[in-house]
């Protein structure tokens, strides 16, 4: 854990959030700034910035993240598709350094993004 890092923070329920999933190594929380109608952030409880901080260690890690994005995602009825994505650096938009996993759905998205 990070003590300045709000996302830590939030997972440490220091900071008041809308948790959906609090589990041992991950949590997950309604996105303050929603980009669509579901816009959940996924976050290990293991801090790291980005992926560029993942080692071959935390790919079982990684994986959770995802699973656990899919269960949302069905538990909320995307059923016409949802997206996962991880931003990495400031210049894919990336603005809280705690690695973390949007889920996105409720909408149609376009490609390519941004």
């Amino acid at each position: 854990m990070d003590a300045n890092c709000l996302f830590c923070k939030i997972g440490a329920k220091k900071i008041p959030a809308k948790l959906v999933l609090d589990e041992e190594e991950i949590f997950a929380f309604e996105d303050i700034n929603p980009q669509a109608p579901t816009h959940i952030l996924l976050c290990p409880r293991k801090h790291f910035a980005s992926l560029h901080e993942a080692s071959e260690e935390d790919a079982a890690l990684l994986g959770k993240l995802q699973m656990a994005a899919a269960k949302i995602a069905k538990e909320r009825g995307l059923l016409a598709g949802y997206r996962t994505v991880f931003n990495n650096g400031s210049g894919a938009g990336q603005s809280v350094f705690h690695l973390h996993l949007h889920l996105l759905g409720g909408r149609n998205f376009r490609w390519p993004p941004g």
